[in-house]
């Protein structure tokens, strides 16, 4: 099914393409406060995980399409919804990566959501990709240097 709503936005990385998927591959590095990530399986399509936010109850969510290291999906079941993060890594000619993220509404009642979800992530996609890459550079410089 076509989304009704996606946006999109890509940011580069010092991180080499093993290191920056190892990054994001550990669910104890996606930072998003308040908001608290688990997983309680292995980083595979089909398992499962849950997003924990003060004052709301737990949000179950699925990996899906899980390729090392190329990408993966994580998405979340709305009521006749899914709501759908879709990340890219590419490998830059200079060693860095690429981390590009789609964002994506899409089923029969996504525009019962439409409003909300634009709301957040139209202003806080960039910022939050940005903080990404600056948390993975500064734990690939650390894992760089001479000890």
């Amino acid at each position: 099914m076509d989304p009704l709503w996606e946006l999109e936005h890509s940011v580069e990385t010092k991180a080499d393409l093993p290191f920056a998927w190892a990054y994001l591959s550990n669910v104890a590095n996606w930072d998003d406060p308040p908001a608290r990530f688990r997983l309680d399986e292995p980083f595979l399509s089909g398992s499962r995980g849950t997003t924990d936010a003060p004052g709301q109850p737990p949000r179950p969510w699925q990996l899906l399409n899980v390729k090392t290291p190329e990408g993966y999906t994580v998405q979340f079941a709305l009521e006749g919804a899914t709501l759908s993060f879709t990340w890219r890594f590419g490998r830059l000619p200079d060693g860095g990566t690429r981390l590009g993220q789609r964002v994506s509404l899409s089923g029969d009642n996504a525009p019962a959501f439409l409003r909300d979800i634009q709301q957040v992530f139209s202003s806080n996609l960039v910022p939050g990709m940005d903080r990404i890459a600056r948390a993975i550079d500064q734990a690939y410089a650390a894992t760089s240097q001479p000890r």
